[in-house]
């Protein structure tokens, strides 16, 4: 199958999932729309008028390989090359249509246009085999390394009587770290770059038939850098200090001396992921005061506020008036992005320093900027215990105090640096 057809059949399919079922109607709006699919789904940010270029099938040489990735990891594939092998091994072996004799230019995109149409459809609308005896699936792992990060972790498992088309090992929530394992062997050795509370699965098809919990905490504040990519490997940050003039946060000078690019556009992590995870996820308040600096100019700075549950995050961002398409929040499954709900209210400049505080009661959450109430809502997942909390931005964020509680007087983290 020419790759050309895989490209254009899987845009459609993305199209046709996000509700767009006649291109020709669609607008820059909605290519836009896609590619902020395409972005959240993989790291990679793609523009509409590429969407659009590749949704009309204008590309005589291949895409950027970001672009095929992005497109495969929307799929649940780590890159494009699994993604592609993987439709040419199941998809069917006869070769596009090919002009023939004196037909007209527009028969022969007529006919073409019917392939990719037959292609898609076989390719995403053919089921899969069923998954059986799941039960006899095994599945578990032990750390080499302690909890240095990065982290070697050995999976051991044992798929041989499971009957599925394919199987899977996913060390996170993160579909990039997704990668195909087969019957008849039993170990899978993986690396976790970042800390914190990991879900592994084991998967056959697109099932999650197994999952473990792997721990990998600091009890310390933990710095690192990434670049808006997908597939990154995080840089790592070791300041000999990070508090200064009462407030935890990092310098230029200290990226410098680290190494980091800092004209590349990045995102600073600053996270803390203790040994003890008893607070209910479901019953807390956070306290903080926070601002950012800015490491090089951007249209929309932004300030991330996470809280990682042993299910699922909590997020707060927040970004200035103007840019407030770029806000998000996230309870349990309760996600909402700026691009389609009005999160004006949680945006400020966040380059000034600012109060924010983040209560759960029962499920119910509710936002509070400079001690006024900016937003509530109801969630049902269970999200189980807190398991650490981080401050990520585009520039570096200052921390002047930082207070996690659960709701029965229990600490987690309390500091006024």
């Amino acid at each position: 199958m020419d790759e050309h057809i895989i490209i254009k059949a899987s845009i459609i399919k993305i199209f046709n999932d996000n509700g767009y079922s006649d291109l020709a109607n669609m607008t820059q709006r909605d290519f836009d729309h896609i590619g902020e699919q395409l972005r959240q789904k993989s790291g990679i940010l793609i523009s509409g008028t590429t969407v659009k270029r590749l949704g009309y099938g204008e590309f005589n040489r291949l895409p950027q390989i970001a672009t095929l990735n992005a497109i495969a990891n929307y799929f649940d594939y780590k890159t494009w090359q699994d993604y592609k092998a993987d439709k040419i091994k199941n998809g069917p072996t006869k070769e596009p249509v090919k002009k023939v004799g004196d037909e007209s230019g527009l028969k022969y995109l007529s006919i073409l246009g019917v392939v990719i149409i037959l292609a898609s459809i076989y390719f995403f609308d053919t089921p899969k085999e069923m998954v059986r005896n799941a039960k006899s699936a095994s599945f578990s792992f032990r750390k080499n390394t302690s909890n240095d990060i990065p982290n070697s972790v050995v999976f051991n498992y044992n798929i041989d009587n499971v009957q599925a088309d394919s199987f899977f090992i996913q060390q996170s929530w993160d579909a990039n770290r997704r990668v195909r394992i087969y019957k008849n062997k039993y170990t899978l050795t993986d690396i976790y770059y970042e800390p914190g509370y990991h879900v592994a699965k084991l998967i056959a098809n697109d099932s999650a038939i197994r999952e473990i919990d792997v721990s990998i905490p600091t009890d310390r504040w933990f710095f690192y850098s990434i670049d808006n990519i997908a597939n990154y490997t995080p840089e790592y940050l070791k300041p000999d200090s990070f508090v200064s003039n009462g407030n935890l946060g990092l310098t230029v000078e200290q990226l410098l001396t680290d190494g980091i690019d800092v004209k590349k556009d990045k995102r600073y992590h600053y996270v803390y992921f203790p040994n003890q995870m008893n607070i209910p996820s479901d019953n807390f308040k956070f306290k903080t005061r926070v601002r950012m600096r800015e490491v090089r100019p951007n249209a929309c700075p932004y300030l991330e506020i996470e809280l990682y549950c042993q299910r699922s995050f909590m997020i707060l961002r927040s970004t200035t008036k103007g840019c407030a398409h770029e806000a998000m929040i996230q309870f349990g499954e309760q996600i909402m992005q700026g691009t389609d709900n009005d999160l004006l209210p949680i945006s400020f400049d966040v380059r000034e320093w600012t109060d924010i505080e983040l209560i759960v009661k029962n499920k119910l959450a509710t936002v509070k900027v400079n001690e006024k109430k900016v937003f509530s809502t109801q969630f049902t997942t269970d999200t189980k215990n807190l398991a650490g909390l981080g401050y990520i931005s585009n520039g570096l964020c200052e921390v002047d105090k930082a207070e996690l509680i659960g709701l029965d007087g229990r600490v987690m983290y309390k500091n006024d640096f």
